[in-house]
């Protein structure tokens, strides 16, 4: 009689238990590894080492038995069955999976034979180990640092999770299945790749010899359903006036840049942005992981392409910035700004393109008009600065900061109009600024208020016909702004 090997649970605790066949003679406690019985007493002495030591036993056991009954489920499915409908393969591989444990005279109880289908299942179907971690509503962001090492954001907040993958094989496997479907390729002579998930999640994997830690997967999580302006304001991120204030400038077709840092929330803000433009109007948005989700009917989405194996097909942020001027659009989204297509994208805000928007990675307003020259001057253009930051001061009309503060919480800290040039300088002027008041339970204290300056575009609403009460601006006028 061959060696059986059954796992058991102590009803549903999750506990496995192995069990030796009765046909086989008890071994000597010494022959078991090796420690001897006295120096596992010992180890074991400790109510938290026989607690780390039975977890580990047992999840060792559970990746043992996952490992096996997965190979066999995958010998027994049909190679020619059609993955296109999920449930259907679904409901197959639960039969396949009942009666592989049948036959193997595998008896579990009800809580672990469900985790060991569903870890079967994502193997197979999903994403590995990180399968429940993108179902998780409360995670908004996975960092797989190797095989050992899974990280999570939550709340703005970072934190280790116990989920590992078995090797770095496990994970090449779990980034080829996602980048294969779009035509992407990851290997040693092209080590990064950017791309992206069916619900819009952008990734981004590295892997050796550029990463030194093993296969690197980040995943940027984005709901299924997008964030409303209604969700911006609860979470504290703008006010009922700032949105009154945003709505107003996309309506009245002001250029707008939303700068921030990495994490700060803003494809999100520019999400909402686009939200507002009204549904008769042709936008063309353009991004390198399509990430928008834009609701109105008549857009059009364009997405940049890497090179192929051949170094041959790329076609850039830039190209697309270009060919999206001969596509009659009413808006042009650029999801981010990155290099030299901010050259393409300032002289379609000065062409007649108004109401644009991109964004930029920065540290404050001023720093984003540094970011734009530098990237203009990447387009490989031999332009005085005076001529680029005549082009910038023409082209943009508002800068709205968004930042991640100390608690996580992503906020709108500096709307800012840009002016014009004084010489060679650009002139800024903040409109709102967020005011931090103090840090109490672990929370930002502070709000967004006006500075009392009226924004020279004002005179733009009015060509709108868009009225805004002034005390959104702090100031106390006898009529609104325009009449």
């Amino acid at each position: 009689m061959s060696l059986l090997r059954r796992l058991s649970t102590a009803g549903d605790t999750g506990l496995l238990a192995t069990e030796v066949p009765a046909d086989r003679p008890d071994e000597p406690e010494q022959s078991r590894g090796p420690m001897g019985t006295g120096q596992l007493a010992q180890t074991l002495k400790r109510p938290s080492l026989r607690a780390s030591a039975a977890a580990s036993s047992n999840e060792n056991a559970f990746q043992q038995l996952k490992g096996r009954v997965q190979q066999r489920v995958i010998a027994e499915l049909d190679p020619r069955m059609d993955l296109s409908d999920p449930d259907r393969v679904r409901r197959t591989l639960e039969e396949t999976f009942l009666s592989v444990l049948e036959s193997e005279g595998i008896v579990l109880g009800r809580t672990e034979r469900h985790r060991l289908f569903e870890a079967i299942v994502a193997e197979i179907l999903g994403y590995g180990p990180i399968e429940p971690l993108l179902k998780d509503n409360t995670v908004t962001e996975i960092m797989v640092n190797g095989p050992k090492q899974v990280w999570v954001e939550r709340n703005g907040k970072l934190e280790k999770t116990a989920i590992e993958f078995d090797d770095d094989d496990h994970v090449m496997r779990i980034i080829d299945r996602i980048v294969s479907p779009l035509g992407r390729r990851i290997d040693e002579s092209s080590p990064m790749v950017d791309a992206r998930l069916p619900d819009g999640s952008r990734i981004n994997a590295v892997i050796p010899p550029i990463s030194l830690v093993g296969p690197c997967l980040t995943i940027r999580k984005f709901s299924r359903d997008p964030l409303t302006v209604d969700d911006l304001i609860r979470f504290g991120t703008m006010t009922p006036e700032i949105t009154q204030f945003l709505k107003a400038c996309v309506n009245a077709r002001l250029n707008i840049v939303v700068s921030g840092g990495t994490g700060s929330g803003k494809t999100t803000l520019l999400n909402v942005l686009s939200s507002f433009i009204p549904s008769d109007e042709r936008i063309v948005t353009i991004e390198n992981a399509a990430e928008l989700q834009l609701r109105q009917e008549h857009v059009v989405t364009l997405e940049s392409r890497p090179p192929n194996i051949e170094g041959k097909g790329e076609v850039t942020i830039r190209d697309l910035v270009i060919n999206a001027l001969r596509m009659r659009p009413d808006r042009i989204v650029v999801g981010e700004c990155r290099g030299g297509e901010a050259l393409d994208m300032l002289q379609a805000m000065n062409t007649g393109h108004d109401g644009s928007m991109t964004t930029v990675h920065s540290n404050s307003p001023r720093d984003t008009l540094h970011r734009l020259e530098t990237m203009v001057l990447m387009a490989g253009m031999d332009l005085p600065v005076r001529a680029i930051r005549e082009q910038i001061a023409s082209a943009l009309d508002l800068i709205i900061h968004m930042a991640r503060l100390k608690d996580g919480s992503r906020k709108i800290v500096a709307i800012t109009e840009v002016q014009g040039m004084e010489g060679d300088v650009i002139v800024l002027q903040d409109i709102f600024v967020f005011e931090q008041t103090g840090f109490e339970n672990g929370k930002v204290l502070g709000r967004i208020r006006p500075t009392g300056v009226r924004p020279k575009f004002v005179e733009k609403f009015e060509v709108a016909n868009i009225y805004l009460p002034p005390q959104i601006f702090g100031v106390n006028y006898q009529r609104p702004f325009g009449r």
